[in-house]
C-alpha cells in the first residue's frame, strides 16, 4: 500500500495540516505513523480531495463535510436497495402469469 506523508500532501494541495487533523479528529480520515511522521494511504486520497474541495472551494465547515458524507453513504445504500428491489421486481414481469 502506497503511502504519502501528511505534509507533502498538505504542501502539494495547498492545505493546511490543521484541517487534516480535524478530519482525522472526526474520523474522516486516518493517519498511519510510519518513523514519528504521519502518513495518508493512497487508498484515502479520492475521498480526502474531495474534503478538500468541499472546505476549500466550498467554504463547508467539518462539521458540515461529516453531514454531506453521511447523506451521501445513505444515497449509495438506498441507491443499493432500489437495485435489489429493481431486479426483484423485473423477475415477477417477466413472468407469464
Amino acid at each position: 500500500e502506497e503511502m504519502i506523508p501528511a505534509h507533502d500532501f498538505c504542501m502539494m494541495n495547498g492545505v493546511e495540516i490543521s484541517f487534516l487533523y480535524a478530519l482525522s479528529e472526526s474520523g474522516l480520515l486516518q493517519f498511519n505513523m510510519i518513523e514519528q511522521v504521519d502518513h495518508i494511504s493512497s487508498d484515502q486520497l479520492p475521498g480526502l480531495e474531495k474534503c478538500v474541495r468541499l472546505h476549500y472551494d466550498m467554504g463547508i465547515n467539518v462539521e458540515g463535510i461529516e453531514a454531506v458524507q453521511h447523506l451521501l453513504e445513505q444515497i449509495r445504500t438506498m441507491q443499493e436497495e432500489m437495485n435489489l428491489l429493481r431486479s426483484r421486481l423485473a423477475i415477477y414481469e417477466h413472468t407469464d402469469l
